[in-house]
């Protein structure tokens, strides 16, 4: 228990460094690549020399930063169509006419894109949150209840949790409700905590991460203390359990049919994702959604790879004043892509001085994809093939570019496999925490 939150600690440490990244389904492998990620270990660390790494705190925030880095333009380039040669930068984008009431991202397969109709949409509810808002009591003032030990139950779907704390003598009503506060947030059981204030009172809000109603429930969390363990009280001193937003589902329309969803993002058919953003103006205004055409397509398609690898590059950059393997990064990314200058100039795309690359001409992707389709495309894809090995290299061995001395080479023929590349980048993570 203590190993698991010590490792919760650490991990959500580090995610404050970094932008939040949605789970991805290219995270998840399959048992042969993941034989093969292992293997390539084992290879990596019996040829590795052995090496004093700069172990400040900033150095364990970039090569952490650099392999998350590598794995989101990883994932955003299997995104594109897949990971396969032949299906990179093919896939089908979908179209909204109203962004703002609701996007749209097509996920179906590649073969079923030419049977899948467009449709229309009219949003007329969006699902919401259950929101609990305590009763206010002044912030400074000693709080209305005695030292001791308190406890409450919390219902949440159908798991049932008991929370415990305790109060001090002294304790102003802020103390207890900061407190507290941290206690929801940290324990990660589908609530986010907060103390509102208003003119020197202060409130503890409940908000479920979850949206929407399943049949049968009324609720999505429910607070109780009459049959806790410890002392009650606390529960109708701080009002949490006063429900002052119900949870609600999505309603809408699809093709004229009523319908409701749980949240605001789902999917149609398996075919379509869609997030509703807003309600439709009126009852009877339908937003279109279906597929854009395949040269609108392979646009959004080039110009998502072009961000990606763009946001790579800056983030690296951030890092090349610093550390030596940073500036060789920034040099090696840019070494593939004046590889393929010439050929991806021919399609509009240009390499800037600092390996950068942009979309010049759009009508010269056009010209090349309407005359060849997407065999006039191989230069582009050539290189995002050369971008997936790289950040595959990256991912396994992000040590390959931070500070470190040298400080023996292995006896070529007779070394063996150890796990020191490993277990140096994963120890990084528990640096001051064990």
């Amino acid at each position: 228990m203590a190993y698991s939150a010590a490792l919760n600690t650490v991990y959500n440490h580090y995610l404050t460094s970094y932008p939040s990244m949605r789970p991805s389904q290219y995270d998840s492998h399959k048992k042969s690549e993941l034989r093969h990620v292992y293997n390539s270990i084992v290879k990596l660390n019996k040829e590795s020399p052995l090496f004093l790494m700069d172990n400040t705190k900033e150095s364990h925030e970039y090569a952490l930063g650099l392999k998350e880095n590598a794995r989101q333009l990883r994932n955003t380039i299997a995104s594109l169509g897949g990971l396969e040669g032949s299906d990179i930068l093919n896939k089908k984008t979908a179209y909204s006419s109203d962004e703002k009431i609701v996007s749209a991202a097509f996920v179906g397969g590649d073969a079923q894109s030419g049977d899948i109709p467009a449709f229309d949409i009219t949003v007329k509810n969006l699902a919401s949150k259950q929101i609990n808002t305590g009763a206010f009591h002044p912030a400074d003032k000693n709080i209305g209840l005695p030292p001791d030990a308190y406890s409450f139950d919390i219902n949440v779907g159908d798991l049932n949790y008991e929370f415990q704390f305790n109060i001090h003598e002294g304790e102003s009503n802020r103390d207890v409700q900061d407190r507290l506060a941290r206690l929801f947030n940290n324990a990660g059981i589908g609530l986010t905590a907060e103390v509102v204030d208003n003119n020197g009172y202060s409130a503890l809000q409940l908000v479920s991460n979850a949206t929407g109603l399943s049949p049968g429930k009324e609720e999505i969390f429910h607070i109780s203390d009459d049959k806790t363990s410890k002392t009650s009280g606390a529960v109708t001193y701080l009002g949490i359990d006063t429900v002052t937003q119900k949870a609600a589902n999505a309603r809408f329309t699809i093709n004229e049919n009523e319908q409701t969803a749980l949240s605001n993002h789902f999917t149609v058919e398996k075919m379509y994702e869609l997030t509703l953003n807003g309600i439709s103006d009126q009852e009877d205004e339908a937003i279109r959604i279906g597929l854009k055409t395949d040269t609108e397509s392979i646009h959004e398609n080039i110009n998502n790879l072009i961000n990606s690898y763009n946001t790579f590059l800056d983030s690296s950059a951030a890092y090349s004043q610093e550390y030596s393997g940073g500036n060789r990064l920034l040099g090696e990314m840019k070494g593939i892509a004046s590889y393929y200058y010439k050929d991806m100039a021919a399609l509009g795309l240009q390499v800037g001085e600092d390996g950068q690359l942009r979309l010049a001409d759009s009508s010269k992707l056009s010209e090349a994809f309407l005359d060849g389709g997407a065999e006039r495309l191989s230069a582009v894809k050539d290189f995002t093939n050369s971008l997936l090995r790289k950040t595959d290299q990256i991912s396994l061995n992000p040590m390959d570019y931070v500070n470190k001395k040298i400080v023996a080479y292995k006896n070529p023929g007779r070394n063996f496999a150890n796990p020191y590349i490993t277990s140096a980048y994963s120890g990084m993570m528990f640096n001051s925490y064990c």
